[in-house]
């Protein structure tokens, strides 16, 4: 079982929080059917990943085998077969079914971002991801995807400001990813990096950590934020956040892979950072 949940990878299940973020800045976290639907959305974003992370682990299963680290997951390994992890795939395939099912049930039109999702990634672990850009590009999508599908379930518009946070950190986190498997792996563990250099995914990295920065303190300053809250307070969370991209910069600097689910889940100060920014902001735009 332990292999199984491994092969899944739900640790990366946090990323899901996105779907979460229209519900929680739209006001809406006290409104119980909104939020059986991001639940279930949840759980259908966390099974449908899991699809692709097992797809994408079969594809590869032979150039894993000959990589220091992933050599150890359960398919590579031998511990799970191909066949057992196809069927396991099919298992979770319909249990986001089920559960898209009931997200998407007051907004049908809402399900097109999973199978976009799941198709973009689709091709990705087929070939998309050993070429430049596109590859970056789909890493980013699949946090942006997860913002569009969270507004669409329950019907929520998301602001102009926020989807150009969401979009530029996306870009961060994608950059920051490859930036350090190039610098820990070499050029030769992955196609795709053959084709970049260090500093050019450095220097692109810091440029939309920057502007995601600047595009949330936006969004903090709109009129229309600060009317929906009743006060100004909001801008007092641009420290915690400049803070936070310090610390997850600080981190990816080090021995990191630059993996945004291990950075996060293995880090104390930027796991109490988290949480310190979660209280202020529910503070400050619920409490009037």
């Amino acid at each position: 079982m332990k292999d199984y949940i491994k092969l899944a990878r739900f640790k990366h299940c946090i990323k899901n929080i996105f779907i979460l973020m229209p519900l929680f800045f739209g006001h809406r976290l006290f409104d119980l059917s909104a939020d059986i639907c991001c639940f279930f959305g949840f759980l259908a974003f966390t099974f449908l990943s899991s699809v692709i992370y097992i797809i994408n682990d079969i594809n590869d299963v032979e150039n894993d085998r000959r990589h220091p680290k992933k050599r150890m997951r359960p398919i590579a390994s031998g511990k799970i077969s191909v066949k057992n992890g196809t069927i396991y795939a099919c298992v979770l395939g319909v249990l986001a079914i089920v559960c898209a099912f009931f997200a998407c049930r007051q907004n049908p039109f809402s399900a097109l971002f999973l199978v976009v999702y799941f198709a973009i990634n689709f091709l990705y672990s087929f070939g998309l991801k050993n070429y430049p850009i596109v590859d970056v590009a789909i890493l980013a999508s699949g946090f942006l995807l997860r913002v569009l599908f969270g507004a669409a379930v329950v019907d929520i518009k998301v602001s102009s400001w926020l989807y150009l946070t969401v979009l530029s950190l996306s870009f961060y986190l994608g950059l920051g990813k490859r930036r350090n498997e190039l610098k820990r792996q070499s050029d030769s563990a992955r196609t795709v990096l053959k084709f970049y250099s260090y500093e050019f995914l450095d220097k692109m990295m810091y440029m939309f950590m920057a502007i995601a920065l600047v595009f949330y303190s936006l969004w903090c300053a709109d009129p229309l934020t600060v009317s929906a809250t009743s006060h100004s307070g909001i801008v007092w969370t641009v420290p915690v956040i400049i803070l936070i991209l310090m610390r997850y910069s600080y981190i990816v600097e080090g021995d990191s892979d630059g993996d945004p689910a291990e950075v996060v889940l293995h880090d104390v100060p930027l796991i109490i950072l988290g949480a310190f920014y979660a209280v202020l902001i529910t503070l400050l735009l619920y409490v009037k």
